[in-house]
């Protein structure tokens, strides 16, 4: 193919550089062969379509040409086998019919032809049908490509995020590592917790310590925010308000060298709130309700900053919301924190909760609300106590909620029971 044939092709035809013309004739290959090279194409010829069909199999080309009627194989037959054939571009297939040969265009379109053109062929509208198909095959072949970019970025995404699920199941498996007991007694009181995630981790973190006989202290957090980001901050939480080593907990302080005892909760709170607001690194915030309690007499201190309202369950059947809301921790500085305090009898129940229940959604659009999430509560079996009681609650929870959302939050909870000294 000469250069400037070459360059007129390019610039013409796209996508069509081979051309294979098949029909028996050899008088009508001639025609189309030499109107075909003087537009620059690269032409081969089969005089069949068994012969036809071989040149496909080992190099296809971008455009055939066949006639319908040759002896054999006809040119529809041709086309169904070549439509059959395995390639990695699509090509575009022109069936030539006589006049008498129209009213059977249906059926070349269902064998896989894509264009008929009449015979005799007139130059003009030959070269306008190819210029056509060149289109379809630019556009065709322009899809294919994006179509192999996407399934190739498809895959490493797959990689990507198999990785990092791989890495959240592990980080999950950490931040329940924070929680390591769901139900402790402590005396013939007894401490239970709920903890779940929307996503494999959540911001949402709940415990409780006791640094000796009749002292116990718990907490409700919530880390604003979903995600990696709201995990490590309650990562970095477990460790300030440690179960375990309570050196490190920022809620008791030693003593003559020789016990550990509970400072306020409103100290607590503070001393969370410096320390945040000291770490410019950090942006998260978080609600809390920290409570200690006397296990002697039932005498019950906490702080509520930001948090949903305490629900206190008295033995009578009664309840009452504590606490006035608060300032979220890490928010401002300088804030000054306020002690609640109430007293339990034997028999008393608090739980405190994350706003995963109170504004989980319900299929009217509208929130749980405290009101809401007291009628579940009045609604648990109240002969059951601890972990059982928590699931109850939850899976009241997932009854009331709209199904088509899901949890948008975290729901995490602790159910403190006080059965008196």
């Amino acid at each position: 193919m000469g250069g400037d044939a070459q360059t007129r092709a390019e610039q013409d035809f796209g996508a069509i550089r081979r051309v294979l013309v098949v029909d028996d004739s050899r008088l009508q290959r001639r025609i189309l062969t030499g109107s075909l090279r003087k537009w620059g194409f690269e032409v081969i010829e089969a005089d069949c379509g068994e012969a036809a069909l071989d040149l496909c199999r080992d190099d296809p080309p971008d455009l055939v040409l066949s006639d319908w009627v040759m002896p054999g194989m006809s040119g529809l037959e041709f086309c169904q086998a070549f439509r059959r054939l395995e390639a990695d571009n699509y090509a575009y297939f022109i069936l030539l019919t006589s006049k008498s040969e129209q009213n059977e265009v249906a059926q070349g379109l269902d064998a896989g032809a894509d264009d008929f053109l009449v015979k005799p062929l007139g130059a003009d509208e030959l070269r306008a049908r190819i210029s056509a198909g060149a289109r379809i095959l630019s556009m065709q072949r322009e899809l294919s490509e994006k179509n192999r970019i996407i399934e190739r970025a498809l895959d490493e995404l797959k990689i990507v995020h198999d990785a990092i699920d791989k890495d959240l199941i592990q980080a999950r498996k950490i931040q329940e590592s924070l929680v390591p007991d769901l139900t402790r007694r402590f005396g013939r009181s007894r401490v239970s917790l709920l903890l779940k995630p929307c996503g494999h981790i959540g911001g949402d973190l709940v415990g409780m310590f006791s640094p000796g006989e009749n002292r116990l202290g718990f907490y409700s957090i919530d880390v604003s925010g979903h995600g990696i980001t709201s995990a490590m901050m309650t990562a970095r939480l477990g460790g300030y308000l440690s179960s375990t080593y309570f050196d490190q907990n920022v809620a008791m302080e030693r003593r003559f060298d020789r016990f550990y005892a509970l400072l306020p909760p409103e100290e607590v709170a503070a001393t969370l709130n410096a320390r945040l607001i000291a770490d410019t690194g950090i942006e998260e915030y978080f609600t809390m309700v920290y409570a200690v309690v006397d296990l002697r007499n039932g005498h019950l201190r906490m702080v509520q900053a930001g948090h949903p309202h305490p629900l206190v369950l008295r033995r009578d059947g009664s309840a009452e919301f504590l606490g006035e809301g608060g300032v979220p921790i890490g928010l401002l500085p300088d804030v000054t924190y306020q002690r609640v305090e109430t007293y339990l009898q034997p028999g008393d129940r608090l739980l405190l909760y994350s706003d995963g229940f109170s504004e989980c959604r319900q299929p009217d659009g509208e929130m749980l609300d405290p009101e809401g999430l007291l009628q579940l509560v009045r609604q648990c079996d109240k002969d059951r106590g601890g972990q059982e009681f928590l699931d109850d609650l939850f899976w009241r929870l997932t009854q009331v909620m709209a199904p088509e959302q899901g949890f948008e939050d975290d729901v995490s909870a602790v159910f403190f029971e006080y059965d008196g000294h």
